[in-house]
């Protein structure tokens, strides 16, 4: 019996409609936002693209039907990212960040926290919410969040969140917030990892709280142009900011790093389907431009056996890549998003390929790549930050592989047999 790689007519469905809002509402809106010098102001221009996309359902569609969302699969919303990152991945990291913010209430909140945030984010009247998903923070110490190859990262997680009466109070600061906001002043709702445990030492005294849009002693600062990675970010400073204790998330308290790893095991097929988006989008470019140009020859270049090997190669891997994803995507689904190894290892793999796909595509077209029809400074772009984007490749990714990897009691066939992979006893190998 054939193992069916054939979409459902429902995934199907869902893979046309992104594509369609991708081509038809967000790409003509892309241009003037890609060439503005503020990050905000760009990020703006893209706001009538969001709001079509949240009437659509495709700005909550990762969200369970129960609360409003569109109930899609981790696989399902997988196909649809593709189709929007082959246009614009910033606008893709836009929506999936939804997810970032709010999959940790839906996994370690309490029925009436899901009520009341999950069900707010489906139900805007305004129809802009945006979540976002604050971990890490600003270098204080030279063992930075996701520093390189530094296992004692998440121990230096410095914000805090002392309980006082029915509040915690939030001291601290945080980098890289995944959303700023529509005007620069925040999320809707962040999920902010905090240490709520000063006495216990490392990343077992962390936990995840939501902090709502407007809470006081909070200060909200987009990322400047320099440091744009996708989407809009912004580095949140909190002095003696109150949050209700019952934001905490119950399942998260003291268990900070799971939910971490977790959230990120759930991005990395979006992460890596992405760039495989990214990546087809260079590739149609060049493979237009080969059928179209002669060079100095009579013959277009598509004729020319280096051209047609290398568009041959790259091919080749779009396709591994998208398969890649797939899979890693539906071991989540069966694994109550539970796939840490496996989301690290998709990520890590395509993001890195699909930036060699770009850059030979490029090589194709030649000194004309500079030109804005070809849009390839856009498409380097984007292919070399998703590497260190999302956990970064060369730091909190690599480590979260080999640590489980070298646990004794890992299964090498885990994912060949299909089988559960995560313990809680693996995942401390994580570091």
């Amino acid at each position: 019996m054939a193992i069916d790689f054939t979409m459902s007519s429902a995934q199907k469905a869902v893979q046309l409609r992104a594509r369609a809002f991708a081509e038809d509402v967000l790409a003509p809106l892309l241009y003037q936002a890609e060439h503005e010098s503020d990050l905000t102001t760009a990020f703006v221009k893209k706001k009538p693209a969001y709001i079509e996309a949240y009437r659509q359902g495709i700005a909550t569609a990762m969200l369970p039907a129960a609360y409003g969302g569109g109930g899609y699969s981790c696989l399902d919303f997988t196909i649809a990212t593709e189709e929007i990152a082959a246009i614009d991945p910033g606008f893709a990291c836009t929506v999936l960040c939804n997810g970032l913010g709010l999959m940790p209430v839906i996994w370690y909140g309490t029925e009436d926290q899901k009520q009341r945030f999950v069900s707010a984010a489906t139900s805007d009247p305004s129809e802009q919410y945006l979540g976002a998903w604050t971990a890490a923070e600003p270098h204080q110490s030279t063992h930075a969040v996701n520093d390189i190859d530094d296992p004692r990262s998440l121990s230096d997680i410095t914000l805090t969140a002392t309980r006082r009466g029915d509040h915690y109070v939030l001291n601290g600061s945080k980098k890289w917030s995944s959303a700023a906001g529509w005007d620069g002043l925040g999320a809707n709702t962040q999920t902010v990892i905090v240490r709520t445990d000063g006495q216990t030492v490392g990343p077992r005294g962390l936990s995840a709280i939501v902090v709502e849009r407007g809470t006081s002693g909070i200060a909200c600062h987009a990322a400047p142009r320099d440091e744009y990675r996708m989407g809009t970010s912004a580095t949140i400073e909190f002095h003696d900011a109150e949050v209700a204790a019952d934001n905490l998330l119950p399942g998260s308290q003291s268990n900070g790093d799971r939910v971490i790893d977790r959230n990120f095991a759930w991005f990395g097929p979006m992460a890596a389907i992405a760039a495989a988006g990214v990546a087809r989008a260079a590739y149609e470019v060049s493979l237009r431009f080969s059928k179209r140009h002669a060079g100095s020859s009579l013959a277009p270049l598509s004729r020319f056996e280096n051209v047609g090997n290398v568009l041959g190669e790259v091919a080749a891997r779009i396709e591994s890549a998208r398969y890649f994803a797939w899979r890693a995507a539906d071991y989540l689904d069966k694994h109550d998003q539970h796939g840490e190894i496996f989301g690290a290892m998709c990520k890590i793999n395509v993001t890195e390929m699909m930036f060699d796909c770009v850059f030979r595509c490029m090589q194709l077209v030649g000194a004309r790549t500079g030109d804005d029809e070809f849009s390839f400074s856009r498409h380097l772009h984007d292919a070399a930050l998703l590497p260190i984007y999302d956990s970064g490749n060369m730091a909190a990714q690599r480590r979260r592989v080999r640590g489980i990897m070298a646990h004794e009691r890992f299964n090498p066939r885990a994912a060949l047999d299909d089988q559960a992979v995560y313990s809680p006893s693996l995942a401390e190998g994580v570091g």
